[in-house]
């Protein structure tokens, strides 16, 4: 088993590119070799030892790694992106990206993320204890397909776009979402606990399903009565019928 702590050696104001703090990067890694990998402070090329203490106690593969991040990471963006395994734990908040394209693995966060994160994440699991941001789960500019696997949960709130072109796995929102949840979805589960509007417009499948209020109906679905799922009854709408879209979208 190996465990690595980071923390600030002070407040980073310039948005910092950190990809390298990551399980598979860190895999068996002295502190001299973690201190020393590259990350990027705006346009000023770094490495890690500047900007943050490290320690390393043991050593394992990536699956039986541990990195315990403690501190304000807001500014730090890209952690644990395309992780195939072992577990991120985030004492506070963190920028952009977050598990970017994570294949595996766990990644909790004590505080809020910023948008983006789990962008195109296709397994493992992201735990925000705080709020999310914008296109949470969703895919960047130009990409057909966002997340495809593994599962995201939110215990706060989620703001606009969440799961935008979704392709596969599961968003759980305990709190509210902002507009237009499941964007162009082609498949994926969404679970928004609270209210949202304009939910699924242009989904071509997958299913939201939203416990609280739809301040505004996107005027693309067919209502198909009730159905129960769960052991609760929803009303059930199914489009975008203007794509002939073939999502379910379930309304408390």
């Amino acid at each position: 088993m190996q465990t690595v702590t980071i923390k600030p050696k002070k407040e980073i104001r310039i948005s910092v590119e950190a990809e390298n703090i990551s399980p598979d990067k860190f895999a068996g890694k002295t502190e001299k070799d973690i201190l020393s990998m590259e990350a990027w402070m705006g346009n000023h090329k770094t490495t890690l030892g500047e900007l943050f203490s490290v320690m390393v106690e043991g050593s394992g593969p990536a699956a039986d790694t541990k990195i315990v991040m403690d501190g304000d990471f807001s500014r730090i963006k890209r952690i644990g992106e395309g992780m195939t395994a072992g577990l991120i734990m985030i004492k506070g908040n963190v920028d952009m990206h977050l598990g970017a394209k994570m294949s595996g693995g766990k990644i909790s966060v004590t505080g809020n993320v910023d948008s983006w994160a789990g962008r195109e994440m296709k397994g493992g699991e992201l735990i925000i204890e705080g709020n999310a941001a914008y296109y949470l789960g969703a895919g960047y500019r130009g990409e057909t397909c966002g997340m495809r696997g593994g599962k995201i949960t939110v215990l706060g709130s989620a703001l606009d776009f969440l799961g935008e072109h979704m392709c596969g796995g599961e968003i759980i929102v305990k709190g509210n979402a902002g507009i237009l949840p499941g964007l162009s979805n082609n498949g994926g589960k969404i679970v928004i606990e609270g209210n949202t509007s304009r939910p699924g417009s242009e989904m071509a499948k997958g299913t939201i399903i939203v416990n609280g209020t739809v301040d505004e109906m996107m005027p693309v679905f067919k209502a198909e009565g009730t159905e129960a799922v769960d052991g609760i009854t929803y009303r059930k709408y199914t489009g975008d019928v203007i794509v002939n879209g073939k999502g379910v979208l379930y309304v408390k």
